[in-house]
């Protein structure tokens, strides 16, 4: 019983981490290749513990993404509950796979995040792409290994008796 809250408590801090490094200043170009930490945060979680993180955690947890960002409320619902309906179907495949082969998965999801945000922003008044488009994208898979493998860590870290 004691370790459901450990894990619990360490599932609420990393996503807390990340909203915080999702709204921190960021100086200059750095503000532009920000990845979407949380997302990357909430996928993790759905591959590895898909009965405890599931997708009204990613409701929730898109809910007070677009609060904290100011975007239309419910686009990154959206969004993450989107995209981590996906990855509970395939998280069985995805646990087997590489993490070259999971980051190619995490690119993707990324890209539809990416454009279903561009889409609900420019629905009124369309707008063209530009570069910055791609940076949070590439971004977000090139720290992906990175980000796998500070959860495993914490995930898999000694649990207090």
């Amino acid at each position: 019983m004691m370790n459901n809250y450990i894990g619990s408590g360490r599932i609420i801090t990393t996503i807390i981490m990340a909203m915080c490094l999702r709204i921190v200043p960021w100086p200059g170009f750095l503000t532009g290749i920000n990845p979407d930490w949380v997302l990357l945060v909430l996928i993790y979680w759905s591959i590895a513990i898909p009965e405890r993180v599931g997708i009204f955690h990613a409701w929730t947890i898109g809910l007070l993404t677009d609060v904290l960002t100011g975007r239309l409320f419910g686009q990154y619902a959206l969004a993450y509950s989107l995209v981590i309906y996906i990855c509970l179907i395939m998280h069985k495949r995805l646990r087997q796979f590489p993490l070259h082969q999971q980051a190619f998965f995490i690119f993707f999801c990324l890209l539809f995040t990416q454009i279903l945000l561009f889409w609900l922003k420019n629905i009124q008044n369309p707008a063209q792409l530009h570069a910055s488009f791609w940076l949070p994208v590439f971004t977000g898979t090139f720290c992906w290994p990175f980000i796998y493998t500070v959860l495993r860590r914490v995930r898999l870290s000694r649990r207090t008796k």
